[in-house]
């Protein structure tokens, strides 16, 4: 009986040890990605992933996974019915909007909006001039991070971790030792947590590859100040345009003021009738 223990346990710690060595030589590592990508090893096939990732054995890269971000301000007469428009646009083309903020009129413009949208980066070039047309262009700016060697050691590391547990499985599925059990259920559910893991990170990376992030500015013209004349002929018209307005504002001051001038009238004529009528009629002296 002694001997049948000693035997599952060696298998258990070879079987552990031969699976955190391939794990290693895989790329397996606890720590997150954003530690820095390490490059996945050189084998004699090429490594691909369910994500179509492709790394050959001199290096080079078949498929570049490029993240692309952008800004984009357009200068709109309705900020809102254009938000409105540029969300069609997104939708139409298999993107979405991630937020959209709009803002109501300040200092006699028209408000402003703000969008932040997720467009497919294979038409992104063709998107953005559906969205140019909307307005008037004032910024345009992309920005490209290439970040094919990050997610290449992530397809490495998931490979080699996959194949660890399933390794892992099939000396689970064939031992009988309590503690051998134990440890292999224990090894499993540790590599199954950093699976997730890593699978949630390369899923992350897939969704801002596929789509671009491109944040839209929509605002309305600015109030222009009145720029004080420098010629003659500016001078007249400054005065001219003075004059009229002038006499503009008074006739408006007027048209206020007449159905009162025309109450006080009216009060003031019939004070007028009252106050005669109630004076006393001056008597004429006898003559002799």
């Amino acid at each position: 009986m002694r001997r049948t223990f000693i035997i599952p346990t060696a298998l258990l710690l070879s079987a552990l040890a031969l699976t955190g060595c391939s794990a290693a030589s895989g790329g397996y590592d606890t720590g997150t990605v954003s530690e820095g990508p390490q490059p996945a090893p050189a084998t004699d096939q090429s490594l691909e992933s369910s994500d179509g990732i492709k790394s050959q054995t001199d290096g080079d890269v078949t498929d570049r996974q490029v993240i692309t971000t952008g800004y984009v301000t357009l200068t709109v007469d309705d900020p809102p019915n254009a938000a409105t428009e540029a969300i069609r646009i997104t939708e139409s083309v298999g993107g979405r909007v991630d937020g959209r903020n709009e803002y109501a009129p300040v200092n006699g413009d028209k408000g402003s909006a703000t969008l932040t949208l997720r467009l497919p980066a294979d038409t992104l070039t063709a998107t953005l001039d559906k969205l140019k047309a909307l307005g008037e262009v004032q910024e345009i700016s992309l920005s490209s991070s290439d970040v094919t060697m990050v997610t290449q050691d992530l397809d490495a590391r998931i490979k080699a971790l996959s194949a660890s547990i399933d390794r892992l499985l099939g000396l689970l599925a064939t031992a009988s030792d309590t503690d051998t059990l134990i440890q292999l259920e224990t090894a499993i559910s540790d590599r199954q947590a950093e699976l997730e893991s890593l699978e949630s990170q390369r899923r992350y990376y897939a969704d801002q590859v596929s789509l671009s992030t491109v944040t839209l500015n929509l605002v309305t013209e600015q109030i222009v100040p009145v720029e004080a004349p420098d010629t003659f002929l500016s001078g007249l018209q400054a005065g001219w345009d003075a004059f009229v307005g002038f006499f503009a504002g008074l006739l408006v001051a007027l048209g206020v003021l007449l159905p009162w001038l025309i109450f006080a009238g009216i009060i003031t004529v019939v004070v007028i009738l009252i106050v005669k009528r109630t004076r006393p009629r001056a008597v004429a002296p006898p003559i002799e």
